[in-house]
């Protein structure tokens, strides 16, 4: 597979996680949590959305963890967000790629 299809793949993937599981596990469907509300679904009376979030919070600290800061802007324009997460999981999917590629090539010697 090629670097750039991968990336397109992980680029969307992430996104699409983003958006089930904060439309999930929140109380309203968005992309982005709002209001400090990082890891929707943690502190719920609901079991279901408790134990989902439980399993799912490992995931998000990667997916989120580093962009936290830009969450407690004020207001952070929504192209920002976007775009700063675009370029934090084009990084992760640059060194998952080459971290399998390098897996695949010991395997074959």
């Amino acid at each position: 597979m090629s670097k750039t299809k991968f990336i397109m793949i992980f680029l969307i993937s992430g996104f699409v996680f983003q958006f089930i599981s904060n439309s999930l596990l929140g109380s309203e469907v968005r992309l982005f949590p709002v209001n400090g509300e990082y890891f929707p679904g943690a502190g719920s009376p609901i079991a279901w959305k408790s134990i989902v979030s439980t399993i799912l919070y490992p995931v998000k600290i990667v997916l989120l963890g580093p962009l936290l800061s830009l969450f407690e802007l004020p207001d952070p324009p929504p192209p920002l967000l976007v775009i700063a997460f675009a370029l934090y999981w084009t990084l992760l999917a640059l060194m998952h790629y080459f971290l399998l590629d390098k897996i695949n090539t010991l395997k074959k010697m």
